[in-house]
């Protein structure tokens, strides 16, 4: 019998070697590398190893374990990108920015923003479709908010 952890090892090679696309393919593929899981086992794994939907073109999206590195700064123009594509409403009160996303969203601005060291961030906690920014002390929400409404191409 495979082991919790042998088996996330396998289900994280699996992911970064092809386009993995549903739940039910990677119980496929577990499968055929003899590993028996029902698909509610694979996606408690897929949540513990923090498995995030990607997109991979013609409108198909494929799982993906984003990389741990917390000291990876994330590109200006990057984060201009993501905000821009996911951000659809800013809004503040001291000292908490909330930015709104579609549905599975979040977490991909929240770690965008973590990474890109944006002046007046201290961090975020990101939900399903909406995430909190918490801005510095002396820099305050509305000046992070305006921040991150620009950064999205949001108007206000």
């Amino acid at each position: 019998m495979t082991s919790k952890v042998e088996r996330q090892q396998v289900i994280v090679r699996l992911i970064s070697q092809r386009e993995v696309t549903s739940q039910a393919a990677l119980t496929k593929l577990l499968k055929k590398e003899g590993i028996e899981a029902t698909q509610a086992t694979v996606s408690r794994d897929l949540e513990d190893l923090g498995a995030v939907r990607v997109r991979v073109g013609k409108g198909k999206s494929a799982y993906a374990i984003p990389d741990f590195e917390p000291d990876r700064i994330a590109p200006r123009e990057q984060l201009r990108r993501v905000m821009s594509e996911w951000v659809a409403e800013v809004e503040y009160s001291d000292p908490m920015v909330v930015v709104r996303t579609p549905p599975g969203c979040a977490h991909v601005v929240a770690s965008a923003l973590d990474r890109s060291r944006l002046k007046g961030l201290l961090g975020t906690v990101a939900g399903d479709d909406t995430l909190f920014c918490i801005s510095e002390s002396g820099y305050g929400a509305k000046r992070l908010a305006a921040d991150l409404r620009s950064l999205a191409g949001l108007g206000k």
